[in-house]
């Protein structure tokens, strides 16, 4: 039977597969931590009491991208090339949605409202994050090469998601709701198309790597139409609600070390 679990299992259990997994994911935050640094040191000097913040989740990031490449290397493992089909900051960004990285290249000051997208996005994507952490970690929370890595990476996206409700709702109080409330629509109608687009290219190429039947396939391109067929629907709205998080200031302070791996 199809599942998650069943999946996900399989991809652990083979090498090439799993190695394509964990580049991917170590691409992602390893570029996810670079955009944060840029934007902290970049920070307007109205917003400046954010910039630990920024830092603190680039270097969550960053750590991120090290757990997954020390998991690939105690299997002996090397990280393999991303195909840009299953580059999901990438295909955001070509979409319009976030900061540019010809923007965050310049040495200009960003504006407050540059902020404003950047957090709007980041609360989207660190929805989705945090979801597929939970996932893992509800599955394989305890198995013995991934459990502690998972879930370290699970507490930091619920850390980022909490972060984000807060300083939205503080921003929206500071007289960018309309802002927030645009972009938040925006940015999660144009994820929920890149993330069933790239959940599309990473089964395929799994299917290669571990020569799925064509109907096996065929059946997991179904659910995730499916997926988005629901997201679309109205699924897309649990992206955008704001409330206060129950973990208040969760990026405050330096950022956690991982000195098991």
């Amino acid at each position: 039977m199809l599942s998650a679990r069943s999946l996900f299992q399989e991809i652990v259990d083979s090498d090439d597969a799993f190695q394509l997994f964990c580049s991917i994911a170590a691409s992602g935050e390893t570029q996810g931590g670079w955009e944060n640094g840029r934007i902290a040191a970049l920070v307007p000097e109205s917003m400046r009491a954010l910039a630990p913040k920024i830092a603190r989740h680039g270097a969550d990031e960053d750590k991120h991208g090290r757990l997954f490449n020390a998991l690939l290397k105690k299997r002996d493992l090397q990280p393999v090339p991303v195909p840009p089909e299953t580059d999901y900051t990438m295909l955001l960004e070509q979409r319009g949605i976030g900061l540019t990285h010809e923007k965050l290249r310049r040495e200009e000051p960003l504006t407050e409202e540059d902020i404003v997208v950047y957090l709007s996005h980041s609360r989207v994507t660190e929805q989705r994050a945090a979801d597929q952490m939970d996932m893992l970690v509800k599955y394989f929370g305890d198995h013995p090469e991934l459990g502690k890595a998972i879930t370290m990476i699970c507490n930091d996206e619920d850390n980022h998601l909490a972060y984000c409700h807060e300083e939205l709702l503080r921003l929206a109080a500071a007289g960018h709701g309309r802002t927030i409330q645009r972009v938040l629509r925006e940015s999660a109608l144009a994820e929920i198309q890149v993330y069933r687009d790239v959940s599309l290219a990473v089964m395929d190429h799994m299917g290669r790597v571990l020569h799925w039947p064509r109907a096996k396939s065929a059946a997991l391109s179904v659910a995730i139409h499916a997926m988005y067929g629901y997201e679309r629907f109205g699924g897309w709205h649990r992206m955008v609600s704001l409330r206060m998080p129950d973990r208040r200031g969760a990026l405050d302070g330096p950022p956690t070390a991982a000195p098991a791996f």
